[in-house]
């Protein structure tokens, strides 16, 4: 099958990368957002989010033409849908008294909604945004037939997910194998044809249900790992371990891999992935239940380590550096620091946060835009992520910016210095003091 024009909806971390790298292979693309401040950015030739190469791939692109954008989809050979799918901030399901999170699918519905109109005979449409199993066939096949075609039949369908990770998109996406799940194996094929455009790695073919379970399982996989290396470390602490250490050490076993624990588990995949499977099937993601209820309490429990290091927290001033959710990297989103921070404040504390990679933070969250500022007049120091900067600094550089002298070190990025000796006290996530 051969594209002449493609049609990206949702224009963020997935979106726009796909887009770029699309027209980057000569391929016309029209990026789509619901968002002005999105498309008045790129319209100037710029680019809004932090990603490594993206910026030159996108600028290059929209300087070349290939890449144009606009408030609503046109006609296309393929429609790629990469819009977000989170939770619903009010609403929840119930099961057996276990109380568990629901997808928002408003803006995948919305998507599909918008390609209607524009859809024609011999179209591709491919949703990547992870979603719930059987969204492809139960949500976006009822609404793409709104006009007039028959799924399957008259236009292609499939499910294909991204499997990348925030600070390797540009690389992954062309060299991570691919899956992708048709309605039909006519779909199928049609998919492996659009994205073979750039697709280093294997492309696998399968089912739209199947690879929408498949991207669930790998998320899944993670916070469940995760979630005993968080309990690892709250029982390292009640029998005076140190959990670094145990990890290490177990990790010389040739079947043992176990991660790394710390304030929480954030982004928009491993912390939202799995209650799909909950939502869907709460009878059997026991399991999976569990791991999220452990994940999502940690940083409470990072905050009862806060209280035993620095005491009472109303009217202290706390430094809280790093709110992304993971290191180098500037998204923020589900992240478990930024959730510390916000504990932080309901206890009375002032908070000083510093990121990095965004200085402008998050609403509700007083964010500074230097170390130094965040560091000034602090009662107490937090590690929150292990950015390559934030970890770098030495007990000695640390004694010169700030009166501080109690640390508390959530992700171990600050083990193996000496502290004490520059008059510090530090307590660390999975080690009794």
């Amino acid at each position: 099958m051969k594209f002449n024009k493609i049609c990206v909806l949702g224009l963020g971390y997935i979106g726009l990368p796909t887009a770029s790298t699309f027209a980057a292979h000569g391929i016309p693309v029209v990026g789509v957002d619901v968002n002005p401040r999105v498309l008045e950015t790129l319209r100037r030739g710029e680019v809004h989010i932090q990603e490594p190469g993206l910026h030159a791939a996108a600028e290059a692109a929209l300087r070349s033409g290939m890449l144009t954008v606009a408030e609503k989809p046109v006609e296309a050979d393929a429609f790629i849908i990469a819009v977000p799918t989170p939770f619903h901030d009010d609403k929840f399901g119930e099961q057996d008294g276990r109380k568990y999170k629901l997808a928002d699918m408003r803006a995948v519905a919305s998507a599909a909604e918008a390609i209607v109109p524009v859809l024609r005979k011999g179209n591709l449409v491919v949703l990547e945004s992870t979603s719930p199993p059987r969204t492809t066939l139960d949500l976006l096949v009822p609404i793409l037939e709104k006009s007039g075609l028959r799924a399957g039949r008259d236009f292609f369908l499939a499910y294909s997910p991204e499997r990348v990770l925030p600070g390797q998109i540009m690389r992954e996406l062309v060299e991570n194998a691919r899956v992708i799940g048709g309605i039909t194996p006519e779909s199928a094929q049609a998919g492996r044809d659009l994205y073979a455009v750039f697709v280093k790695g294997q492309i696998i073919l399968s089912d739209a249900t199947t690879a929408e379970m498949v991207k669930l399982m790998e998320n899944t996989y993670r916070d469940i790992n995760i979630a005993i290396a968080n309990e690892f470390s709250r029982l390292a602490e009640r029998f005076g371990v140190d959990v670094w250490e145990a990890v290490s050490i177990a990790n010389l076993h040739p079947r043992v891999k176990i991660l790394s624990p710390g304030p929480g588990v954030g982004g928009h995949c491993i912390s939202v992935d799995p209650w799909f499977f909950v939502e869907t099937a709460p009878d059997l993601a026991n399991l999976i239940y569990a791991a999220r209820t452990v994940n999502d309490a940690q940083p409470g429990y990072a905050l009862e380590l806060i209280k035993k290091a620095a005491g009472s927290l109303k009217g202290k001033k706390i430094a809280a550096l790093g709110l992304a959710f993971k290191p180098d990297v500037d998204d923020l989103r589900e992240s478990p620091a930024a959730e510390v921070a916000h504990l932080l404040l309901k206890e009375g504390a002032i908070v000083k946060a510093f990121e990095p990679f965004k200085p402008e933070g998050l609403p509700g969250i007083a964010c500074v835009p230097t170390l130094a500022a965040a560091l000034k007049d602090a009662d107490a120091v937090v590690l929150l992520v292990n950015h390559t900067e934030l970890r770098a600094l030495t007990p000695e550089k640390l004694a010169a910016m700030t009166p501080a002298r109690i640390l508390v070190d959530m992700v171990n990025g600050w083990a193996g210095k000496d502290w004490a000796g520059a008059g510090f006290k530090i307590f660390r996530l999975g080690v009794r003091k």
